[in-house]
């Protein structure tokens, strides 16, 4: 097997028959196991069309790197005492192992939650750091509706690539206390982003967070009217949110107000 190259990973796999009762699943290396998809593969399971697992074999055991669904679904074929060919990778850290699945799944099947987690067990910087500032505001990333958890992973790193930490961390703080957890969807956090990074230290986060908090319906309300103006200016959601959060900024504020958000615009990229 060629090199499989990353920042960190560049040794040789060989192919080795290993028993299926023999492999374990790294769960910060992986994705969350999808039952539906393991019986798909069962059902119409194919051993020519198999494919052969990536192993990681560490510690006197071997970790599935990649195929964990096939193995999965071999053993509800009804093979699971068998013995297969996979390639397997001798001396990998759990990091590394992390950045392999990276490595050899790099395509939108694999779900966005697994690949942030996996990233963060990697060590990729800026999956760590986002991961770090998210915590920091007292909040989590979760797929599940829980208090303080946010969805919008794709969202995050848009912010974080474009903007940058201190924009994330100032946009996550203003919609956490602005708005709660109704705060971070994906629209309103992508909206707030493009207002902060923009003005910048002429935006007083308190001021602002106050004006939100008092805005009528909250995040929903936000979202309401910034569809309003999207539908009017035929303008893109996010452009839409930032419009309105400038115009509720302004409005009877007595102190420094800050240049209209389509005024702006006009010499400006804002997409």
């Amino acid at each position: 097997m060629a090199n499989a190259t990353a920042e960190s990973v560049t040794r040789e796999a060989r192919l080795k028959w290993v028993l299926i009762p023999q492999m374990r699943v790294n769960i910060l290396a992986q994705r969350d196991l999808n039952p539906s998809w393991v019986n798909k593969l069962a059902a119409e399971l194919s051993l020519e069309k198999l494919g052969n697992p990536t192993l990681s074999f560490r510690d006197g055991h071997y970790y599935i790197v990649d195929g964990m669904h096939r193995v999965e679904a071999l053993k509800v074929f009804g093979f699971g005492d068998y013995r297969i060919q996979c390639w397997v990778y001798a001396g990998l850290s759990e990091e590394e192992e992390a950045e392999m699945f990276l490595v050899l799944n790099n395509k939108l099947t694999v779900d966005v939650f697994a690949r942030f987690r996996v990233a963060v067990q990697a060590g990729r910087d800026v999956d760590v750091d986002i991961d770090r500032i998210v915590n920091a505001a007292g909040l989590h990333i979760s797929r599940d509706s829980v208090q303080g958890a946010v969805r919008a992973v794709g969202t995050l790193r848009r912010i974080y690539t474009r903007a940058g930490a201190k924009t994330l961390a100032r946009t996550l703080a203003v919609a956490r206390d602005g708005f709660g957890d109704a705060g971070m969807e994906a629209v309103i956090l992508d909206g707030l982003a493009l207002v902060i990074g923009r003005y910048e230290d002429r935006i007083d986060d308190a001021v602002l967070t106050a004006k939100l908090s008092k805005m009528g319906g909250g995040a929903k309300g936000l979202s309401g009217k910034a569809e309003v103006v999207r539908q009017r200016t035929a303008k893109p959601k996010t452009q839409s949110v930032a419009a309105v959060v400038v115009d509720a900024y302004n409005s009877g504020r007595v102190g420094p107000k800050i240049t209209s958000w389509w005024r702006t615009s006009e010499n400006h990229d804002a997409a």
